[in-house]
């Protein structure tokens, strides 16, 4: 039976509730240069300013108006997020469908260079890497792509494996369909919700990872992120100025990774008919 997961997504709630909350960012990342009262690089107050009406969320240490800052991070957040997450995607698909097609020493290859990144842990590498690097965003995007392949992956060449001895791609083949034929019409189409669920995954996973580093001081400090201002608000706990600086970028990235766990969990309950079922009779 065809499922429609787009209207499977807008009939749950949490669904609904991830659309509208990731609808949001979109619209704040894209419309960043309108809706920010102020140049976020420019001093426009005294520094550790309050509150006002001209600056809601008041200043930073040099000045710089703080809703601006978080303006312009949702931008730098998205961009290597969703950067990652398609670069990473489409890894995983190459080098899974490659894996479940031609078998043999390329699937030998494949297989045993997932189990390696598998255990090598994700987080070491991505702090050595960007402390001795000092990556921008598309240093972020590219070390965050290779690290984040290998889960989506292996995912794709099961599936492949899966789909390879259903029915109609039998008859396919013994009608004279070609490899990239059956790629093109009918593998990678049944393989989009699948690409989906992990497109969303490494989104909420680049979203964490790459405030995380510029938490730590491990990022061009040029750039506005929310992780960075993070970074410098925890120098200044001691006054009242966390309460306007620390908590909005933290508020900010926990909405993120929450708007898209919500898309993800979604997404999963209309690819398994049981929690589907579950999903509408909770609905």
């Amino acid at each position: 039976m065809h499922v429609n997961y787009w209207d499977e997504l807008k009939g749950d709630r949490m669904g609904r509730a991830g659309l509208y909350m990731t609808g949001a960012l979109a619209v704040v990342a894209l419309g960043a240069s309108w809706l920010a009262p102020h140049d976020p690089w420019a001093y426009v107050a005294p520094p550790l300013s309050p509150p006002s009406w001209s600056h809601p969320l008041g200043t930073n240490e040099v000045g710089q108006d703080i809703l601006s800052e978080l303006i312009y991070g949702t931008r730098t957040t998205l961009l290597v997020a969703v950067s990652s997450a398609l670069f990473s995607s489409l890894l995983s698909l190459l080098l899974g469908l490659a894996a479940g097609l031609f078998r043999g020493k390329v699937e030998r290859v494949v297989l045993r260079l997932v189990d390696v990144m598998l255990v090598v842990p994700v987080l070491l590498v991505a702090l050595l890497t960007a402390a001795y690097l000092r990556p921008g965003i598309p240093g972020l995007v590219v070390l965050f792509s290779l690290l984040f392949w290998p889960p989506g992956a292996r995912i794709v060449w099961s599936q492949v494996l899966s789909l390879k001895q259903q029915g109609h791609l039998t008859a396919a083949r013994h009608f004279g369909a070609g490899t990239w034929y059956l790629v093109r019409r009918h593998l990678v189409p049944e393989l989009y919700p699948l690409l989906a669920v992990n497109f969303i995954q490494v989104v909420r996973r680049a979203v964490f990872m790459e405030a995380g580093l510029a938490f730590l001081g491990i990022f061009d400090p040029s750039i506005k992120t929310w992780g960075l201002m993070l970074h410098y608000a925890r120098d200044f706990v001691f006054t009242g100025a966390w309460k306007w600086w620390l908590l909005p970028p933290a508020a900010a990235v926990s909405f993120t990774i929450i708007s898209f766990a919500l898309l993800g969990y979604a997404l999963e309950s209309a690819l398994d008919p049981r929690l589907r079922r579950h999903v509408h009779a909770g609905n």
